[in-house]
């Protein structure tokens, strides 16, 4: 019986220790975390009984799995910089154009237009930045 007590007593320190060595792990990037992610949806479509959304995730995760590099994924997300750019520049230059004939509606509707694709462009580069952060 004493032999049993240490051998319990070790297993519970052991799976309550392993969250906490866990989180020292750098969170996962590129298409790691792409597939994490799709993995984790899968249990929660699992749990919930999802089998349509379960099936469609399963196919993601092995196209991903198949033809995911990181490379590619940066390539993706600079794309993704590159058009939310041109989309703010699109947006200002209306602006500018409502600004000139001086129609508060107008101003007012691509002052907003602006706001939201400047986000976009601030969201894309913050995936850009998970992928590969500024060394300067």
């Amino acid at each position: 019986m004493k032999f049993l007590s240490p051998l319990v007593l070790m297993t519970a320190c052991g799976l309550l220790a392993a969250p906490v060595f866990a989180a020292d792990a750098p969170p996962l990037t590129g298409c790691a975390a792409k597939r994490q992610d799709i993995s984790t949806q899968i249990e929660q479509a699992k749990a919930n009984g999802k089998s349509d959304q379960q099936a469609g995730l399963e196919k993601a995760l092995s196209e991903v799995t198949a033809n995911c590099t990181d490379a590619s994924l940066l390539k993706e997300l600079e794309n993704k910089v590159l058009d939310a750019k041109s989309e703010v520049s699109r947006r200002q230059k209306d602006l500018d154009k409502a600004v000139s004939k001086g129609d508060p509606d107008k101003i007012n509707k691509r002052k907003d237009k602006l706001a939201e694709a400047r986000q976009d462009l601030k969201d894309a580069h913050a995936e850009l930045e998970k992928i590969e952060p500024d060394d300067d």
